[in-house]
């Protein structure tokens, strides 16, 4: 029997589409989750949002607040809940050096995204800073340039 081709329909990972519209990213980290068994699938499955998510520090350890993760469809009574906080996993050191960043202030843990490596579940989270109303007027108006620039280059070639 043949290896199983791969489901191109198959979840791949969850982006945060506003993270980068509203904020500056600094320096980016891998953690690990802590998940029950329904989350996971629920994962699987695609049905997991992060773009109001936040990372904050509570007794010297790094949580992931307002995730919203679906219960899964074929969960029973001991599903979980939709919104409940969830612990990073981090190297020490890279624990030290969110929260020094953070207390310098102005600087927020975002999450990026959540994927998939191999069997386990993780969330790449970033030190960020606050965009200014300027800024993100700036970068609109880059971006409109681009897409004049790059219609005015597929005209040309053609």
């Amino acid at each position: 029997m043949s290896a199983q081709k791969k489901d191109s329909k198959r979840f791949t990972e969850v982006r945060n589409a506003k993270a980068l519209r509203d904020y500056h990213v600094e320096e980016r980290f891998e953690a690990g989750l802590v998940l029950h068994g329904t989350e996971v699938k629920a994962i699987r499955g695609g049905r997991a949002q992060i773009s109001d998510a936040f990372g904050k520090f509570e007794k010297g350890e790094l949580w992931l607040f307002n995730a919203h993760i679906d219960e899964y469809a074929f969960g029973n009574i001991n599903n979980h809940a939709a919104r409940r906080t969830r612990k990073l996993l981090l190297h020490r050191h890279q624990v030290r050096k969110i929260a020094q960043a953070m207390q310098v202030g102005d600087r927020v843990l975002v999450p990026l995204r959540m994927y998939f490596k191999e069997a386990l579940v993780k969330v790449e989270v970033a030190i960020c800073i606050g965009k200014q109303l300027h800024d993100k007027r700036d970068d609109l108006r880059k971006k409109a340039e681009m897409m004049e620039v790059n219609k005015a280059l597929k005209v040309r070639r053609s």
